[in-house]
């Protein structure tokens, strides 16, 4: 059985953000993926051609000046 769980990592324990259809005790196998971010979510998809890393800091610039907004 696979399961996709979204969790959160604190005090050195990954705490799953729902409860999880297991026993107590049921040993498993963890794997961990940190999800991407939105360029790498979405890059190439509207075309753009330059690199991943600026793409990134443009939408995060973005999204700072629109906070930053009155």
């Amino acid at each position: 059985m696979v399961i996709t769980i979204e969790a959160i990592y604190e005090n050195g324990v990954l705490k799953p953000a729902r409860p999880l259809p297991l026993k107590e005790q049921e040993q498993v196998q963890v794997t961990v993926r940190k999800p991407g971010s939105l360029a790498d979510q979405t890059y190439g998809i509207i075309g753009w051609t330059g690199d991943a890393d600026l793409f990134d800091r443009l939408l995060q610039e973005s999204n700072t000046d629109r906070l930053e907004q009155p």
